[in-house]
């Protein structure tokens, strides 16, 4: 199962991010296919929180309600799953924190790692080169 993280979501929804076009076609694609996809749940949070920021967007920032729309289109797909942390977090996280350099805002991304893990994921579609520092899961730029 492949998941997606967040920025590869924001790219999909703001239209002015030079992979818009790209990322848009990817999301549309596994939403409209047969095989399973997911989002991990801190990921549509994330997403939610960067696209609503008016610091990061000049023109304007996505309203809470456009944000909120958009999260339902995408868990609208029969085909996602929402990914959570298991029952047991704890020992799935700790051993990824322990075994890399993981620092401050990396930790996000440990426990992205982790829940990906826990569920099976074969491949995570991020350009944040972060998770290179997590060996164990595989990640893949879709936009190279």
């Amino acid at each position: 199962m492949i998941a997606v993280d967040t920025n590869v979501l924001v790219y999909a929804h703001r239209r002015e991010v030079e992979y818009h076009t790209d990322a848009s076609d990817l999301l549309g694609s596994l939403a409209g296919g047969s095989r399973s996809w997911a989002i991990p749940w801190p990921c549509l949070y994330e997403f939610f929180s960067v696209v609503t920021n008016a610091r990061i967007w000049q023109l304007a920032a996505s309203t809470p309600h456009q944000a909120g729309d958009q999260i339902q289109a995408w868990l609208g797909s029969p085909t996602v799953r929402p990914l959570s942390e298991p029952a047991g977090f704890h020992e799935l996280l700790d051993p990824v924190l322990r075994g890399s350099r993981v620092r401050g805002g990396v930790v996000h991304d440990a426990r992205i790692t982790a829940i990906c893990l826990s569920h099976g994921v074969d491949e995570l579609l991020t350009r944040d080169r972060d998770f290179h520092l997590f060996p164990e899961l595989k990640t893949r730029d879709p936009f190279r």
